[in-house]
């Protein structure tokens, strides 16, 4: 019967590899029984919601949508095989030095984190990731210090959505050798950053690199 009731109000089966919960309450509860899920999206996550999914031992792919109250991010560590993470506006979160724990982690996209302007923390993924978003959103700009602090990332896309970084820099991203897609909002440099960067890496693409999208400004090499 608990089992039954679960069900119900998970709307995620006991076997289902791949799930959805938006929380209402605590109508969460139990979803830690469900440990064959491998791919879930999960919404409304306060604290409780969230330690409860972190024993999900065979998760693979995590999204954390809108709205996220959940302060500690400590427990992702324990998710072994976590490979995607997607976290929309935590806004509560002021430690993100956590998801440097998750050993297998290849892609990651933060949107909207209103405690999340600078990123000196997440070093230790250098060599790690794949992928990186760090967003806005459509209301919100996301304003970042300086991208320093990806010098020399070996990921291969890099997303910068609806961001404003206070330095205008974008050499760090030079040395991003493996660096094939840069996605971002025309705030993150100048267009002399970015002919620089276009000139450095002729075999990198981004809007911003065509002379096209800045009228009246003319390229000098």
């Amino acid at each position: 019967m608990e089992n039954d009731e679960f069900s119900e109000a998970l709307g995620i089966a006991p076997d289902a590899k791949i799930g959805a919960h938006h929380r209402h309450k605590t109508s969460f509860r139990g979803i830690s029984t469900r440990q064959r899920l491998r791919i879930l999206t999960a919404s409304a996550v306060d604290q409780d919601f969230l330690d409860e999914i972190c024993e999900l031992k065979g998760l693979e792919q995590l999204t954390l949508e809108w709205p996220v109250t959940a302060a500690s991010l400590a427990g992702l560590s324990a998710l072994p095989g976590l490979r995607t993470l997607r976290i929309d506006s935590p806004r509560n979160v002021t430690d993100f030095t956590p998801i440097t724990r998750i050993s297998r982690l290849t892609r990651l996209d933060i949107e909207n984190a209103k405690h999340l302007t600078e990123l000196r923390w997440i070093r230790p993924l250098k060599d790690r990731l794949f992928a990186l978003g760090i967003d806005g959103s459509i209301n919100t700009t996301q304003k970042i210090e300086s991208i320093d602090p990806l010098d020399g990332f070996a990921f291969e896309e890099l997303t910068l959505t609806n961001v404003s970084v206070a330095d205008k820099d974008l050499s760090p991203l030079i040395n991003c050798r493996n660096l094939k897609k840069l996605r971002c909002a025309k705030s993150v440099s100048t267009f002399e950053g970015f002919m620089t960067l276009a000139d450095a890496r002729p075999d990198m693409a981004c809007d911003w690199f065509s002379p096209e999208h800045w009228p009246g400004r003319k390229w000098r090499r």
